[in-house]
């Protein structure tokens, strides 16, 4: 399921977007915010299908060799391990993964130039030799395997150029997506016949989270920041960044409108995202006026925590 923090950044670039456009339609903002959402998901089934392509290319060239005029030994009788790898034959007839690559139309087919790229860089790098090389296989080779070729991904700048060529809503979500498939990859077993795939949302409580949490930043965005505007007056203006201010007001939204939210979590995770989408000293400048924030908010009764662990 997609991680509450990605969901946080979807509403904060959402927000970003809506103002830097001059949009005065919330509905439609909202309704962009949760295609983006959907997008996030639909990359969780693309990049699945790119160990499956590349195997397909793979079995493509060993057939071509086999047909040669003059085949060599090694042509005749390739190493097969990467072809047959029980994991990626897992995915490649799992139901549930090829459905919604139909249903929401993706795939690598039209990007015959990339898989070759990607396949030239996989058969290169030093874990595939390392897996290639070895006597016997299993299936903990095998999704050792496949889970290196995603790691591997986070640093994949061909990857990267083609994701942003098929969407832009994908930027920044890869390193999320790859959790996500990570964790599948980890309850897969030897006897399972279907990777068990995540739900988007952990819960039913996380849409409603997105969307109130973008509703009242946008809806209270000049009174969070006239709020804000208190504890930053020793500041020079023109310092202050306007994502800064606006992570900030997005955090006071969270601190006052989701009572079974700890205020360490979103306190941490607003200042986390801030390392990431603002300036460099922006993360030290939020913690301390989001500090003196929660404190003032506190001592006004308007950050009431409920729920387990939270009285």
């Amino acid at each position: 399921m997609l991680s509450r923090r990605l969901l946080r950044i979807k509403v904060v670039k959402a927000l970003f977007a809506h103002f830097k456009s001059d949009a005065d339609n919330m509905i439609a903002s909202e309704k962009t915010l949760m295609t983006s959402i959907d997008k996030s998901y639909d990359l969780f089934f693309q990049l699945l299908a790119l160990p499956v392509e590349l195997v397909r290319y793979a079995r493509q060239r060993q057939e071509i060799a086999r047909a040669k005029k003059l085949p060599t030994f090694e042509d005749l009788n390739p190493n097969t391990r990467f072809v047959d790898n029980a994991v990626i034959r897992t995915i490649a007839n799992s139901d549930a993964v090829n459905d919604y690559l139909a249903v929401r139309k993706l795939g690598w087919e039209h990007y015959p130039d990339f898989i070759r790229t990607l396949y030239g860089q996989l058969i290169e790098s030093a874990y595939f030799t390392e897996y290639m090389a070895q006597e016997s296989g299993s299936f903990e080779l095998d999704r050792r395997f496949v889970e290196d070729f995603f790691k591997e991904l986070q640093n994949c700048d061909a990857l990267d150029t083609v994701l942003e060529e098929i969407s832009i809503l994908w930027s920044d979500d890869l390193p999320y997506v790859l959790v996500m498939i990570l964790r599948a990859l980890g309850a897969l077993r030897p006897a399972h016949t279907e990777l068990k795939i995540p739900p988007k949302f952990k819960s039913d409580d996380d849409p409603a989270f997105v969307k109130t949490l973008f509703e009242k930043s946008l809806v209270n965005y000049d009174k969070y920041q006239s709020y804000i505007e208190k504890f930053t007056s020793n500041w020079d203006v023109e310092r202050i960044v306007f994502m800064d201010n606006l992570i900030m007001g997005t955090a006071m939204a969270e601190l006052t409108e989701f009572p079974a939210i700890p205020v360490k979590v979103t306190l941490d995770e607003w200042i986390e995202i801030s390392k990431y989408y603002s300036t460099p000293g922006s993360s030290t400048f939020i913690n301390g006026v989001l500090d003196k924030i929660v404190e003032s908010l506190t001592a006004e009764g308007r950050i009431k925590k409920s729920g387990r662990g939270l009285l």
